[in-house]
């Protein structure tokens, strides 16, 4: 089990992170969610142990996790970090980078774990390949492959996915994120992508300015925000005051709100259609603010509309 307890930690005068306390269990998936800037690469990289926590602690399995201060190298055996910075070697081909941290004591056995990783990330054809020919998102596929070619107990991943193109993306989390389940690798994950939080980690962590804004499972965390930034995550929101359908303003997202064909208290005037594909997101306007919904086709701009309230 992963324990973390930060009191505070700064980069010379300047506060990161304050009162961050959490723990993952074996083989539990957490997702650190937040906007740039909000330290989530610097928890991934105190846990590692990159850097140092002078007020506060980190325990794997009771056991204290310290700082480069007390490690000649920087960071645990057993844990991998996957940063932004691909750890690639340019000049080798993808399956010796793959290779680095194995054994070599056995090269069938090596060979079997190489191409089993590759085919996890979707690179099995460019084995052979140097890496400095394959593109960003190829190069950050091999250090997901490298990082997991030594099987960690704990994997720390930082916007894993950034390089990666849509298409492909969906299938690689799906992969990835059921093998580390499959061998019970616990796993944390920095992003800004709620989708991939919601749908691959077990609790989420939202992170504002360096604090806990909220920390639950993903079904907690989407369906109880208290905030516009908290709901802004999950895609458009609308701030609903108070006197419209309760007595107190609330947070409605745009499948929560339907055109009404009786009369209601809330009556938009419509700015924009965007189409989505299966619906169109709606933006309208009331009272000087912006409100979104979803509709089965382009409304009219400047039209006027009633709106009722779906709890669900």
């Amino acid at each position: 089990m992963l324990k973390v307890s930060i009191a505070t930690f700064s980069y010379a005068e300047r506060e990161i992170l304050k009162n961050i306390s959490f723990q993952l269990k074996k083989g539990g998936h957490m997702a650190v969610l937040g906007e740039s800037g909000c330290g989530k690469s610097t928890l991934l990289h105190l846990i590692y142990g990159l850097l140092h926590l002078n007020e506060g602690a980190i325990f794997w399995n009771e056991k204290p996790l310290l700082g480069p201060k007390f490690n000649l190298v920087p960071g645990e055996d057993f844990i991998k970090l996957v940063a932004q910075e691909f750890n690639v070697m340019p000049f080798t081909s993808v399956a010796e980078n793959v290779a680095t941290y194995l054994s070599r004591l056995d090269e069938n056995a090596d060979r079997e774990r190489i191409q089993e990783l590759l085919e996890v990330v979707e690179m099995e054809e460019f084995a052979t390949v140097p890496v400095k020919q394959l593109s960003g998102g190829q190069k950050q596929r091999v250090a997901l492959a490298k990082a997991l070619a030594k099987e960690p107990q704990l994997l720390l991943l930082d916007e894993p996915f950034s390089n990666i193109d849509t298409f492909r993306k969906n299938k690689l989390r799906r992969k990835l994120f059921s093998y580390l389940k499959k061998q019970n690798i616990s796993c944390i994950t920095a992003t800004h992508d709620a989708e991939e939080a919601l749908a691959f980690s077990d609790h989420i962590l939202l992170l504002k300015g360096g604090r806990v804004e909220m920390f639950g499972t993903p079904e907690e965390v989407y369906h109880d925000p208290k905030s516009i930034y908290q709901a802004g995550f999950f895609g458009e929101s609308s701030l609903i005051p108070s006197g419209i359908f309760s007595k107190n303003e609330f947070i409605a997202f745009p499948h929560q709100l339907v055109v009404s064909i009786k009369k209601t208290s809330l009556e938009v005037q419509i700015t924009k259609s965007y189409f989505k594909g299966s619906y169109y997101l709606i933006m309208a306007k009331f009272h000087g603010s912006d409100l979104f919904f979803n509709h089965t086709i382009q409304l009219e701009t400047g039209g006027y509309y009633y709106l009722s309230f779906l709890k669900n």
